[in-house]
């Protein structure tokens, strides 16, 4: 389940890369590929182990003013879930006051 205070980043085996031919952006790991529209490549940079997910729905927040937060919200959750489930993201520690990846404070 995806925490407010995950600082995900992708897998090691995860790359961001963008298609000469296409201009589209594409996440790649081994023999697969995955298209991304330009919401979920803004989401997949802000994946940096650093940020938490709090933290990228906030920036998003602000970014998609026009769109009520609970959709953006719910929309990049949603997302992050997939890539999680696919193994696609990992876990960093969690922010101050949450359970770090190993189960520790």
């Amino acid at each position: 389940m995806i925490d407010a205070r995950m600082r995900p980043a992708l897998a090691a085996k995860v790359r961001l890369k963008k298609d000469a031919r296409s201009g589209r952006y594409l996440l790649l790991y081994p023999e697969r590929g995955m298209e991304l529209n330009p919401t979920g490549v803004e989401i997949v940079r802000l994946c940096d182990g650093q940020a938490t997910v709090g933290e990228i729905v906030a920036a998003l927040v602000r970014r998609y003013a026009s769109t009520p937060p609970e959709k953006v919200e719910s929309e990049v959750l949603s997302f992050l879930g997939a890539l999680e489930e696919r193994a696609l993201l990992e876990r960093g520690a969690a922010a101050p006051g949450g359970v770090a990846r190993d189960g520790q404070p």
